[in-house]
């Protein structure tokens, strides 16, 4: 991708996209998610569950967005990094789309149970666990885990680059620290996955996008900056 003013645009849009989507998505998981009864519920809500996949896989979409959007700028201060985020990005997005796959496979088996009447629960529970277990280490490994490693690398390269202001990248490096140290706490299970602390460890991580997200669309790149890596580049 050649680098245009309108792709830092792009990637404001696509880091908004993807927190709108995640959160809308994970909300009209709730029927699955919630509860003891979700092989009813599931089937009684089929539409918003499906309507919650699609806008994971917006979430994807938008994941990938970011990760192409931003190659080419980071990739002028090191091919390395930026190519491990680009891949790291993708990893991200596979691992979500897995857990898409667990919530649909999961509302199968909810309409299964429906149809049949009367069955016997337990092989429907047992799967469903299995399905809900897949999409709670999914969720943990993906916008969490990667998440942290993603925000780092692209933060380091905004901190040493000066493409935007300093404070954005100092935020996202804080911010990936603690929503890694949160996905290593939710993985020993220190804090619940979905908790106050959970919350608390995340939001500066949220707070980082957010602002990044803006500044990209109503300011862009330092274009000093960037017009004195292009000639570092062609050097």
């Amino acid at each position: 991708m050649k680098p245009t003013a309108n792709v830092p645009k792009a990637t404001g849009v696509f880091f908004i996209l993807a927190a709108i989507s995640s959160i809308i998505g994970l909300k009209m998981y709730d029927p699955l998610l919630s509860g003891s009864d979700y092989l009813v519920n599931g089937a009684a809500h089929a539409n918003q569950i499906i309507w919650g996949a699609l806008m994971e896989l917006i979430l994807v979409i938008s994941a990938v967005g970011t990760s192409v959007t931003l190659f080419p700028y980071l990739r002028r201060y090191n091919e390395s990094i930026a190519l491990s985020h680009l891949c790291f990005r993708f990893m991200e997005a596979a691992i979500i789309v897995v857990g898409i796959i667990s919530m649909l496979s999961l509302l199968t088996i909810s309409q299964a149970y429906v149809a049949a009447g009367s069955p016997d629960a337990s092989t429907y529970q047992a799967s469903g666990t299995l399905l809900k277990a897949v999409h709670d280490w999914t969720f943990l490994l993906g916008p969490n885990f990667m998440l942290g490693i993603n925000t780092m690398m692209y933060s380091y390269i905004f901190y040493r680059t000066g493409l935007i202001p300093r404070f954005i990248p100092i935020l996202g490096m804080t911010g990936a620290t603690l929503v890694f140290i949160a996905a290593l706490l939710e993985m020993f299970g220190v804090i619940e996955q979905i908790s106050v602390w959970g919350a608390v460890l995340c939001l500066p991580v949220a707070a980082n996008e957010m602002t990044l997200a803006v500044w990209l669309i109503a300011k862009g790149y330092n274009r000093k900056v960037l017009s004195s890596m292009t000639v570092e580049k062609a050097m």
